[in-house]
């Protein structure tokens, strides 16, 4: 791997406005990686090599010509295969949409346009965003899976063949597959990103996330792409979150963290748990156990609830257009939203502010929750995704967390710890957990 490609994204943002680095350069390097090593991970939908180098070239040309840059100015990002390109097919990890083309960006896509990030191409989903896989592999092990739903951004991520990467998470999709494949992702609050331009699922759970090498960098992408939009009732009027500039900071002091086991612990794996309990033991009076309350028990069936619900609605038009080219997971997911009771939903919904108050009170002690990121390594075998379990508390939530890949399992392969902070509490959460990468960098000399 060329040095270029072994910085990340926000020294390759610096060092292309200083003038050291040429986005053409830089591009062509990620371009070259992929087609020495693309098949052995086939994260990508749609990519055109030409293109990604025209754009590359654009944003040289505005540097050369004096224009003002962007903080993504040059720098190549993936997009997940449901968010909406004008230039590029968006097909959702279904034949039922192969060929399409949609009329106009995202909202997402325009603000990484607006900050001059070039648009590396499309990276594979699962079917509809659920559980049916795609075609990726995990890049450490080609017969295990990257994770789900956002499979491909997970892993082109972890194969250096782009520096960021965009996904979107209703249940586990963006920390599961980060934890697979060995990289730092992240899910913001729920509201922080526009979902205006992507494939609908459940709206109280779908959220917008992103891959990255470091806190950092998942910092700068968010940093770009957050933020109001009428067009998105989540997201409401606020102050710029300024991430990045946060998660560089110092904390005031020495953050607190919480154990958080949740009601399935007993499926996390040996390593993860064994790994987790040496965490603790390193941060020592700065970690405690702390249980959750007992409504946390109902918090997957509300979850399953909210989701299948969302399938059934936003999903019917695939179901009755051709059901017959449907995975048999997704056509039973939609046939069991439609079962879903009004009154049900509504319930569930209301759920998720009580859910929220029960967290309030371990937040006002502890800056951060640690928990598992997934089961454990990434599972043997294509034809599955892995289990989401430990995700789904925090999805249903909408607080913001990330996973770090801090732990190895007796395999050899990656496995992340996963941070969540209170909702709306994202710069906290990434200083902290910025601060976590950098105590554990000491220790290690």
């Amino acid at each position: 791997m060329t040095a270029e490609r072994r910085s990340g994204a926000t020294e390759q943002a610096a060092d292309i406005a200083a003038g050291s680095l040429r986005s053409l350069d830089l591009v062509r390097g990620y371009l070259d990686r992929i087609a020495a090593e693309g098949e052995a991970v086939r994260a990508w939908a749609y990519l055109d090599p030409e293109y990604a180098l025209r754009q590359a070239q654009e944003r040289d040309d505005q540097r050369g010509l004096g224009r003002p840059l962007g903080p993504l100015h040059g720098v190549p990002v993936g997009l997940k295969d449901i968010i909406d390109t004008a230039d590029m097919p968006t097909e959702n990890g279904t034949p039922l949409d192969a060929g399409r083309r949609p009329r106009q960006d995202a909202t997402l896509v325009s603000r990484l346009r607006g900050a001059g990030a070039v648009i590396m191409g499309k990276t594979v989903s699962t079917e509809l965003a659920f559980y049916a896989p795609g075609k990726t592999h995990n890049p450490h092990d080609p017969n295990r899976t990257p994770g789900g739903s956002s499979s491909g951004s997970a892993a082109a991520v972890a194969a250096g063949q782009v520096p960021l990467a965009v996904g979107t998470q209703t249940n586990g999709s963006v920390i599961r597959p980060a934890s697979f494949c060995g990289v730092v992702g992240y899910k913001p609050s729920h509201g922080t990103i526009s979902r205006k331009g992507l494939l609908s699922q459940s709206p109280p759970l779908d959220t917008v996330g992103v891959f990255a090498q470091s806190v950092e960098d998942a910092a700068l992408l968010v940093d770009v792409i957050a933020g109001h939009d009428p067009a998105d009732s989540a997201t409401r009027p606020m102050a710029h979150p300024r991430l990045l500039e946060t998660a560089r900071s110092a904390p005031p002091v020495n953050p607190s963290f919480a154990l958080v086991k949740g009601p399935t612990w007993d499926a996390a794996d040996a390593d993860t748990k064994d790994g987790l309990a040496e965490l603790s033991d390193f941060l020592g009076d700065a970690c405690d156990e702390v249980p959750l309350p007992s409504a946390f028990d109902r918090a997957h069936d509300l979850q399953r609830l909210l989701m299948m619900a969302g399938f059934a609605k936003n999903l019917a038009p695939y179901y009755e257009k051709g059901r017959d080219q449907l995975s048999d997971v997704m056509r039973a997911a939609i046939e069991e939203g439609r079962r879903v009771l009004a009154v049900d939903y509504a319930l569930a919904e209301e759920w998720i502010d009580v859910l929220n108050g029960g967290l309030a009170e371990i937040f006002e002690r502890y800056d951060a929750i640690l928990t598992p990121s997934a089961v454990g390594e990434a599972p043997e075998g294509l034809d599955a995704t892995g289990d989401p379990t430990f995700c789904t508390l925090w999805t249903l939530c909408g607080t913001p967390a990330i996973t770090l890949p801090l732990l190895q399992g007796s395999s050899g392969l990656p496995i992340g710890v996963q941070m969540v902070a209170g909702r709306g509490e994202d710069a906290r959460l990434l200083r902290s957990a910025r601060w976590l990468m950098d105590e554990l960098a000491k220790a290690k000399g």
